[in-house]
């Protein structure tokens, strides 16, 4: 059975976030391996994979720190982080608004006009609103998912510490529920009614109601005292056909499943996380439960733990690189040639690893300061 020590860290789970990074970098950088790197194990990205397993990191981190310190404990430290998100955040709306925003008009880039539409129809809107966390350009509405959160999440490992979990997965599948029939949408057309200037469709990608459930789950998980369950032998086989089945359709069709068939594509909806998308994660998770023997046998991917430990910075250097390529070199429409991608991704990389290393330089001086203070 696989167990993770509560509270403490595991390199498993740093190598996995590590390998979202990577993913997320490949598909965000716009070159032309972009639309075959991206979902490259079905109909799942990185951003699902990341999500759930921030969600799993946090419950254990603070799920410990609640039950030696309290709530107030709980609350100061997850609201901390989520302030260190709301900064980075910041900055990265900073530097669209300005920067790249007159790179894209001067340079003719029209994916960073694209990317920035509502910025420049309505800028008196558009930038209140983005500070506010309800407007989110594409590529910059992961942090402020990531945000909203992290600020519910002491009310919810309170509640499930005290009072077991069962109501709260309920309740969070029962939002899911609604949001697959629009709860979202339907929101903000009231609130439209009122006089709320922001589309819908710039309010950001990530649709709250349904991505809750992917953090609620983590949550549970990383909190949780028992070893995490281990998947039933019977489900090995039928994981296994799903896996393999939906890795070769996404790649025959590409990452719409069915062109031209709008229903079949919204139970594989990213933004909304359809039925089949969802059940598509569950078997990668299973796999991944299940192969555990075999991946502990392996050399640890040191690389991968490294971008994992250093997430928050590695994830804000590569919007920034990624924004950056947009203004200079264009979308993925421009064609340029490969060796052009490759090097643009090689640098890419080269940038993560430095922001990484310079990270886990910072961290360890810090950590030799205050052990410093604490022996004086």
């Amino acid at each position: 059975m696989h167990t993770l020590p509560h509270g403490g860290r595991q390199w498993e789970l740093d190598a996995l976030r590590g390998l979202m990074l990577v993913l997320m970098t490949l598909t965000h950088m716009p070159t032309g391996f972009s639309p075959a790197l991206s979902q490259p194990f079905g109909f799942v990205s990185a951003a699902e994979g990341f999500v759930l397993i921030s969600a799993v990191l946090a419950g254990r981190v603070y799920g410990a720190r609640a039950e030696r310190q309290g709530f107030a404990a709980l609350r100061k430290g997850l609201w901390r982080r989520a302030g260190t998100l709301y900064l980075c955040h910041a900055a990265l709306l900073l530097l669209a608004f300005t920067l790249i925003a007159w790179l894209g008009v001067v340079r003719h880039q029209g994916g960073v006009t694209g990317l920035l539409e509502y910025f420049f129809v309505d800028r008196s809107s558009a930038v209140p609103a983005a500070f506010a966390l309800l407007y989110n350009p594409p590529l910059l509405d992961v942090l402020p998912l990531y945000i909203v959160l992290m600020l519910v999440s002491p009310w919810l490992i309170a509640h499930g510490q005290r009072h077991g979990w069962r109501g709260l997965l309920c309740m969070s599948v029962l939002l899911w529920l609604a949001e697959q029939w629009g709860l979202g949408a339907w929101l903000h057309g009231g609130a439209q009614s009122l006089g709320w200037p922001v589309p819908y469709k710039d309010m950001g990608a990530f649709h709250l109601f349904a991505w809750q459930l992917l953090w609620v789950v983590g949550l549970w998980l990383g909190a949780r005292r028992a070893p995490w369950p281990s998947p039933r032998w019977w489900l090995w086989l039928p994981a296994l056909a799903l896996v393999l089945t939906t890795l070769v359709w996404r790649h025959m069709v590409g990452q719409d499943p069915m062109p031209g068939v709008p229903t079949v594509a919204a139970l594989f909806d990213k933004w909304s996380l359809g039925p089949l998308r969802l059940l598509n994660l569950a078997a990668l998770v299973t796999l991944l439960l299940a192969s555990t023997p075999l991946w502990h046998a392996l050399p640890r991917p040191l690389p991968l733990e490294l971008l994992g430990r250093q997430s928050l910075p590695v994830f804000c250097a590569h919007i920034v690189i990624a924004l950056f390529t947009l203004a200079f070199f264009g979308s993925v429409e421009v064609l340029r040639p490969w060796s052009t991608d490759v090097t643009l991704l090689a640098a890419a990389f080269a940038g993560l690893f430095g922001v990484a290393l310079i990270s886990q330089a910072r961290d360890a001086g810090a950590w030799r300061w205050r052990s410093g203070l604490q022996v004086r």
